[in-house]
């Protein structure tokens, strides 16, 4: 059954946005700004951090809307914050399975286990939304996407999600960001970690070995991961050999440098097509460095440099499932192969008096791509030339700076960021937020920016099968306005409500036969305006005899309506039980649905719940160490929750594992 969304969502969220997120906004805005003028990486994050938590808990600070950590009473933005704990409860295998409890993303993928995904945020694209981890744009160059199956969960201390543009910190993301910190080292000479392994039906397996302490002056963090599965779909098995090293050096007292390492080589069965008569399958080879150096200049100036490196290479290759028009059973239909590297650096200097936290910061990197792309039989047979080779490339750099200014119960943060890079026309980010806290436990938001994203190499300069290049295209620019609205000062309960409304113009659309003789392939233009508007609620109540239930929805309409996949609305519900009873046991039931409105074409199938249970039980306790064994029940009930006919997600299945800490 469908889930029922009241049409007059709709007409609610209109009334609001024409009398109070417009007209609202601008005079607050206006106002605050007269009375202004009348009147601080993962490393840089675990530094400010231990500064900032002197006077705030660790859980009220966050880094993403301005790249350096403030308290999230004076945050603007609509944002989200995932811990490790969280992570851990929820016994996750890939983040996207974690971020599909996360109210107002879509998350698409088949949910097996290390199945590939997409992530829209509020409806946006998926080449919309930066995912970022340790500073390094994990989206690929060729098609803008981001795929995080490659990315350790093991490794994360937590996740912060910024929902809508925050290009005037990070450039190209008017869809969002996805700002991933890993765990940072550690302070003691005696080592500290985890072991932790799990085992499931369809020889689903997932070992994982962390390790932090000192070697002298130098902190260390060590990780080293294997997950394996036959998969639960006809071609859908996985395997993920990973590594990652993190150190800390001080070289005198207020200047730090780090360095970071990260491989991680997944192999995936996307899976068995049999209504298109193909099988495909894919191998990403992904290696990450940073080094960066963090000085504290004085008690109110401090400075981080930093330089990273990025190579990825994805190879897919698609076969002929059964014998038939297409070719014989196992002879290729396409192989494309997407090797990039990106190299590049950031700063930023950091300037924190009495009132005022100023940022002022540049990012420059370059990035090549190297595609190649072979034609089976079949489609020679059809004019594709055998093998097609592009290698484009792309230099990018930035300035920015924003200020978090505080007067009183208010905090007001402009921002504005330059970018320029050597594809499309060069794009000017303002934004401004305004917090107001009008009694102890609530907080008001507002916020306006304007944003972009740089259209992925594939589009401008690489091409594809059927696809011509355009050299001419223009970032798409979006202007957002949200107004949000956070409290617990209802006894026993925390409610969060968001209004956002995101109008774009310069959408890439595909144009077929655009690109004219001889081959008549299809273009990319920039062409029309869309927009993304609607509603998010999250709810949580205090412990109850240890319980407590969340709940979240989020609504989107879209004007006009995605004509390739027929949505005019999406939205999502949430909810959950979580009992923890502080000491030995704790467990998690959490219920999720979506609603995508696709046109009949995909026969697509998503009308229930998707139910899963996770338990977790220490079984042995000591001062400095415990072991506890996990259980978890993916789909209790058996439901259904697919958009493609031959991607369906998996059944019911078990696993359970064991944790040891030291």
């Amino acid at each position: 059954m469908k889930f029922p969304v009241f049409k007059n969502i709709k007409l609610l969220t209109d009334y609001l946005f024409s009398r109070f997120l417009k007209t609202g906004i601008f005079l607050i805005f206006s106002i605050l700004t007269t009375v202004c003028l009348c009147q601080t990486s993962a490393a840089q994050w675990e530094e400010d951090m231990q500064y900032l938590q002197m006077y705030y808990k660790p859980e009220e600070l966050v880094i993403s809307p301005t790249r350096h950590a403030k308290p999230v009473s004076q945050v603007a933005e609509n944002i989200y914050i995932i811990t490790a704990k969280e992570i851990k409860d929820m016994n996750a295998h890939t983040v996207a399975e974690i971020l599909n409890r996360t109210p107002g993303l879509f998350v698409a993928f088949s949910q097996d286990f290390g199945a590939d995904s997409s992530i829209s945020i509020q409806g946006s694209e998926d080449r919309h939304v930066l995912v970022s981890i340790d500073g390094i744009s994990w989206n690929f160059l060729g098609s803008g996407v981001a795929e995080t199956n490659s990315i350790p969960v093991g490794i994360i201390e937590r996740i912060e999600v910024i929902k809508g543009p925050a290009s005037s910190a990070w450039g190209s993301s008017l869809g969002g960001v996805v700002n991933i910190i890993t765990k940072p080292v550690g302070n003691t000479k005696k080592p500290t970690g985890t072991i932790s392994a799990s085992c499931g039906e369809r020889n689903t397996q997932d070992y994982r070995v962390g390790v932090s302490g000192k070697a002298g002056p130098a902190g260390y963090y060590l990780f080293a991961g294997y997950q394996d599965s036959e998969g639960f779909g006809p071609g859908r098995d996985f395997d993920n050999y990973s590594l990652y090293s993190k150190f800390r050096v001080p070289l005198t007292e207020g200047v730090d440098i780090d360095l970071s390492m990260g491989y991680s080589e997944p192999h995936s069965g996307y899976g068995d097509f049999v209504s298109h008569g193909i099988t495909s399958d894919g191998a990403n080879h992904n290696f990450f460095a940073t080094a960066s150096l963090d000085a504290r200049l004085t008690r109110e100036l401090c400075l981080k440099l930093s330089f990273r490196s990025f190579k990825q290479k994805l190879v897919n290759d698609i076969k002929v499932l059964e014998t038939g028009f297409m070719g014989a059973s196992g002879e290729r239909v396409q192989k494309v192969t997407y090797d990039e590297k990106t190299t590049g650096g950031s700063g930023h200097l950091v300037w924190a008096h009495q009132r005022h936290t100023a940022v002022l910061g540049f990012d420059a990197s370059t990035g090549r791509l190297r595609q190649k792309m072979e034609a089976g039989p079949f489609l020679q047979s059809n004019g594709i030339l055998p093998v097609s080779k592009a290698r484009p490339d792309i230099d990018k750099w930035a300035i920015y700076a924003n200020d978090t200014i505080v007067i009183d119960k208010w905090s007001i943060t402009p921002g504005v960021r330059y970018d320029h890079n050597s594809i499309t026309s060069s794009f000017t980010s303002p934004s401004l937020g305004i917090t107001y806290q009008p009694a102890k436990g609530s907080i008001l938001r507002a916020s306006v920016a304007r944003g972009f994203t740089i259209p992925p190499l594939s589009t401008t300069s690489a091409g594809g099968f059927l696809l011509d290049p355009n050299p001419s295209l223009d970032p798409e620019e979006v202007w957002s306005y949200q107004l949000g609205f956070e409290s617990s000062a209802i006894k026993y309960l925390w409610v969060k409500v968001t209004l956002f409304r995101h109008d774009l113009k310069d959408a890439l659309t595909r144009v077929l036969y655009a690109g004219g003789p001889p081959a008549y392939n299809d273009l990319i233009v920039n062409k029309g305006k869309r927009r993304r508007r609607g509603i998010e609620i999250e709810t949580e109540t205090d412990p109850f005899y240890n319980f407590s239930l969340l709940a979240g929805f989020s609504f989107v309409d879209l004007t006009p309506a995605n004509k390739e996949k027929g949505s005019e609305e999406m939205y999502s519900y949430n909810i959950g039980v979580r009992y923890d009873d502080k000491k030995s046991l704790s467990a998690r039931l959490f219920g999720h649905y979506a609603w995508w409105n696709l046109l009949k074409d995909f026969e697509a199938n998503y009308n229930d719940f998707i139910w899963d249970l996770n338990i977790n039980k220490k079984i042995c306790c000591k001062k400095n160490t415990g072991a506890e064994i996990f259980f978890a029940v993916h789909n209790i009930f058996d439901g259904l929750h697919s958009t493609q006919p031959d991607d369906k997600n998996p059944g019911r299945w078990i696993e359970a594992g064991v944790r040891f800490s030291f």
